[in-house]
């Protein structure tokens, strides 16, 4: 089961942060079945924003996006499961709270696109490239000891 592998980057926004909604949110990827491998409470500076959302640098909302990313602390985290990246977007609902699903992360939490608590890798690539920028490798925790095994593997 080596898909158990696959990683996903999550984050917590300022407005979930001071909300008191990691806890909640945690909760549901745990229940879920994923494990969390990574995790940290920061404050992001702008660089390291302009860097995470270069995609959306030509974007007209940009630079509000990226100074009201930086406004308050925010929590980065890796989970790792079988089909996390997919599983997780549909976890976070959509973009903009409006279309999100009751039973999603925005759909229950989130009444406005510009303040909607999380962010979530949208591929594996990205997943790879995000995780990257905010996590160096010696500070992803390793389930996998040769002792022992996960729950969902053989």
């Amino acid at each position: 089961m080596a898909d158990n592998k696959e990683r996903s980057f999550i984050m917590i926004k300022p407005d979930g942060v001071q909300r008191g909604l990691v806890g909640k949110i945690i909760e549901r990827f745990e229940s879920k079945g994923f494990k969390l491998v990574a995790m940290k409470l920061v404050h992001a500076n702008e660089d390291l924003l302009k860097k995470h959302y270069s995609d959306l640098s030509a974007r007209p909302f940009f630079p509000g996006l990226v100074k009201y990313m930086s406004s308050g602390p925010v929590v980065p985290m890796v989970w790792e499961g079988l089909n996390v990246v997919k599983t997780g977007r549909q976890m976070l609902g959509a973009t903009d709270p409006k279309d999100s699903a009751p039973g999603t992360i925005r759909g229950d939490f989130c009444i406005q696109v510009g303040r909607n608590i999380i962010h979530g890798s949208d591929s594996v690539d990205s997943a790879k490239k995000e995780i990257s920028l905010w996590f160096p490798e010696k500070e992803i925790f390793n389930w996998q000891p040769a002792s022992y095994s996960w729950v969902y593997e053989n």
